[in-house]
């Protein structure tokens, strides 16, 4: 299957365009959080990406909750969060928001290390994680050289071993990946990243 996955899209219209004629292409796309800014335009940010026709699934970001993202969902969109959904003979399971809880406020959805790993113990088994957070020690540090990744993540990695994992969440880490056993992680960014799975 030739999927298309990106993240953080932030309400960039030039960016969805770009992804929108590449989806053409595309068996499966994958959005990974972060399609508005701070809970604000998420309806029209689903619109700029009304063009894809492919399958879509998706999971909330920190800068929407996972009730706006599914009412603001078109169809042909699946929202996963602390679920999981099997598209073409792939079991996909997705949690979003930021892991652990971020500093930038009230209007960040957050969730504990202690509330995801109850969540991503809902998973037994997956070919492909999405997760806006990235694990903890690969794809996740800031321009000041911190790691912020979830050990909860890293952890339900470790444990289920699916052949793909896919965030994003940390800018500077946008196109950074790496390998946690058999699965390999990426940390997305905004533009379209190719995957056959």
């Amino acid at each position: 299957m030739k999927i298309l996955a990106f993240s953080d899209l932030h309400h960039s219209r030039r960016r969805a365009e770009v992804l929108v004629e590449a989806s053409a292409e595309a068996d499966l796309v994958i959005g990974a959080g972060d399609f508005c800014n701070i809970r604000e335009g998420l309806p029209e940010a689903m619109n700029l990406l009304s063009g894809i026709t492919a399958p879509m699934v998706v999971v909330p970001g920190n800068a929407e909750s996972a009730e706006e993202l599914q009412e603001a969902a078109h169809a042909g969109t699946t929202v996963l969060h602390g679920s999981g959904v099997e598209i073409g003979g792939l079991q996909l399971f997705g949690l979003g928001y930021g892991v652990p809880p971020t500093p930038f406020g009230a209007w960040s959805c957050d969730l504990t290390e202690a509330y995801a790993a109850e969540m991503l113990a809902r998973c037994e088994a997956a070919d492909i994680l999405i997760l806006h957070s990235p694990p903890r020690g690969i794809a996740d540090l800031t321009s000041g050289g911190i790691s912020v990744g979830s050990t909860a993540i890293l952890e339900a990695i470790e444990r289920i071993q699916p052949a793909l994992a896919v965030c994003g969440h940390i800018h500077d880490s946008w196109g950074k990946s790496g390998q946690i056993g058999r699965t390999k992680v990426v940390n997305l960014g905004p533009t379209a990243n190719w995957f056959e799975v």
